[in-house]
């Protein structure tokens, strides 16, 4: 018997590689064209970017949701935030009512957030120029 009989290996596949056949080892690379790499290159490219396509659009989709339902849960939580301000407002006039009179505590709790305004404004102002200043590169921005 022969070595192929033996370990069942092909005659074609002794040299270790796939054989074309009627074509010997040394004829393999000789019958591979390049336009037959080039032809797999772009179907390969192909399917490559087919594939990011697909994993772009099921991110963009994941992501939306995500944003819609932040967006949402984030104006619920603006909601409440209000009418627990709008409720401490009340109740502030309320209890210094019989210290200041009604106008008196409402003048009061008016200005005090008339004030905070005024003051968060300014802050926003502030850092709205900076931020413009850094973008135009003009620098001159304070620490």
């Amino acid at each position: 018997m022969s070595r192929n009989e033996d370990d069942g290996t092909p005659p074609s596949l002794e040299g270790g590689g796939t054989a074309l056949p009627g074509a010997d080892p040394a004829s393999r690379d000789s019958e591979r064209s390049l336009i037959e790499d080039v032809e797999a290159l772009i179907e390969d490219g192909k399917t490559y970017l087919e594939a990011e396509i697909a994993y772009q659009k099921t991110r963009a989709a994941y992501v939306g949701d995500k944003a819609r339902s932040a967006f949402i849960l984030g104006a619920v939580a603006a909601v409440f935030g209000c009418l627990a301000l709008m409720g401490l407002t009340v109740g502030l006039i309320i209890a210094l009512t019989p210290l200041l009179t009604a106008w008196g505590a409402s003048a009061l709790v008016v200005g005090l957030l008339l004030v905070g305004t005024v003051i968060a404004g300014r802050a926003a102002s502030e850092r709205w120029n900076r931020l413009m200043s850094a973008i135009e590169g003009t620098g001159g921005h304070k620490p």
